[in-house]
């Protein structure tokens, strides 16, 4: 298969493959600082949502992504401790993957790039809590202690992936600003930069020239 990368085709033997060099490279470049287990996780989590039919659901509608405060409520109401970390578990996947992937998207529509930042970062510290407290479930809730502690630096080196082969526009600068206005994103800030915008909290943006 081919995947973009920097403008041009790069040939590779699977999607996987691909996910690995990206984000490893993305993960170096925003000094994330997450273990080679964590890593793997955020590289396998691209690799399943790659497929739609892992991302969406089926519902009467046809399939959609199921509300954030519907996965959260599934798993308030969860019968048992398994299906409550599962619902944790999906729901801080598909926040990571959607602010990640699509944070441009949300421009348009009243539920923001923080709330998915939030819900995300909450839904993994939750499962970190809970699975740390047994001898078998500690390896595993390090590694969402870690995606929970930097979950915005995590969508910050995802939108780097996703955005390689992507030239920004005037309306893309202004969503950068707004971005880096709400969540404070050092990738954000820096992209805002190279663009000749210098970000300021007050005042105004400006541009260098």
């Amino acid at each position: 298969m081919q995947a973009m990368s920097a403008g041009s085709l790069v040939a590779v033997s699977s999607l996987r493959e691909f996910f690995r060099d990206a984000f490893h490279s993305a993960s170096e470049h925003q000094h994330l600082g997450i273990d080679e287990q964590a890593e793997q996780y955020v590289v396998n989590l691209l690799t399943m949502f790659s497929r739609a039919d892992a991302l969406y659901e089926q519902t009467p509608e046809g399939l959609r992504i199921k509300p954030l405060a519907q996965m959260l409520a599934d798993a308030l109401d969860a019968p048992s401790a398994l299906a409550r970390q599962r619902s944790l578990q999906r729901l801080g996947d598909v926040s990571l993957f959607i602010a990640g992937f699509f944070a441009r998207s949300f421009a348009r529509k009243m539920i923001d790039i923080d709330y998915h930042i939030a819900m995300g970062g909450g839904a993994y510290g939750s499962l970190a809590d809970t699975m740390q407290h047994s001898m078998s479930g500690r390896c595993i809730a390090a590694i969402y202690a870690q995606l929970a502690q930097k979950f915005q630096r995590l969508v910050d080196a995802l939108n780097e992936v996703s955005e390689m082969s992507y030239c920004h526009t005037d309306a893309d600068i202004l969503r950068l600003y707004e971005i880096w206005m709400k969540t404070g994103s050092q990738r954000a800030h820096g992209l805002l930069q190279r663009l000749g915008v210098r970000p300021v909290k007050q005042g105004g943006s400006q541009r260098e020239h």
